[in-house]
């Protein structure tokens, strides 16, 4: 890998210097299929990166790893470069300094990629509405963390209003195995679903999360409930003659139960940021399942 320093520069020299590495090294940029533009904190950068890389080796990608620094000093870019082997694609790391701290896209915009999608992501605190937000603008794919905010859930509730097509969040991927388990479930009739419970530990935002899309689903109430952790332990649906359960308590492992059939273990890992990043790297259109259960869990927070 190289890696080159610029202090005090411009977005037209950082690309240029790109171009160059890029010719010394024989990697062309026709390959990345997308700009992801990750906006975070001096203290987040180095595992931001980390996830970041790691995702971007199923999606070549030019990062753009955005730090605002100093808001007092004089109006500075500085930017760290990396190209090579052990990275798929390019890093770019822009410090910004002084005024530039807030005109963050105009430093952006001449560096991304060209005829290619751009995803925005903000691995720690988020605007509340990223869509109107000067990067996430640019982006045709916006995605925050709700379990990095003080308050999780309300920080979700409080994006609802301002949701725009392409945004989405990483609460909602933590729950794709658990939906791909539990619409399994349902594969063999099983009846009308009275309501529902969903066990995670106090604050997790995934669990209202999925109780909203269950109760849109199942039109049945489907409530929270606190547990020890970590993250959701246990989805829990009444039936007539029954109920259906997912239930996981080492974070690896979970049982499926359903009415008259003998318990299943599967496979219900936590995963890792890289993971949830490289899961909505693939989709890059809107996302109306988590617009509905974003919205009902807006509704449902209200109350």
């Amino acid at each position: 890998m190289t890696s080159f320093m610029l202090t005090d520069t411009t977005a037209g020299k950082i690309s240029s210097q790109l171009t160059r590495l890029r010719h010394q090294m024989g990697a062309p940029a026709i390959g990345m299929v997308l700009t992801l533009v990750v906006v975070c904190d001096e203290r987040d950068q180095y595992d931001s990166v980390r996830a970041a890389t790691e995702a971007a080796r199923e999606h070549p990608s030019r990062i753009l790893v955005v730090i605002k620094r100093e808001t007092d000093e004089a109006n500075r870019l500085d930017a760290e470069l990396r190209v090579g082997e052990a990275t798929p694609g390019e890093v770019v790391v822009l410090r910004l300094y002084g005024e530039l701290t807030d005109h963050a896209d105009s430093v952006v915009s001449p560096l991304l990629l060209p005829d290619t999608p751009v995803v925005a992501w903000w691995p720690g605190e988020a605007p509340a509405m990223p869509a109107q937000d000067a990067v996430g603008s640019l982006a045709q794919r916006r995605i925050t963390d709700a379990k990095s905010a003080h308050d999780g859930v309300k920080a979700l509730a409080g994006r609802a209003k301002g949701y725009a097509p392409g945004d989405t969040d990483l609460a909602w991927a933590r729950l794709t195995p658990w939906r791909s388990l539990l619409a399994a479930a349902f594969d063999q009739p099983v009846g009308k679903v009275k309501k529902g419970f969903v066990d995670a530990a106090a604050g997790n935002p995934s669990a209202p999360l999925m109780a909203a899309w269950l109760s849109e689903r199942l039109g049945a109430p489907v409530k929270v409930a606190e547990s020890t952790g970590p993250g959701l332990t246990a989805v829990r649906l009444s039936l007539d003659g029954g109920e259906i359960a997912v239930t996981r308590s080492d974070a690896r492992l979970a049982t499926l139960s359903r009415p008259g059939q003998p318990d299943r273990h599967v496979a219900l890992a936590r995963r890792t940021t890289s993971e949830l990043l490289a899961e909505e790297l693939r989709r890059l259109d809107s996302d109306e399942i988590y617009e509905v259960a974003l919205k009902r869990l807006a509704r449902s927070h209200k109350s």
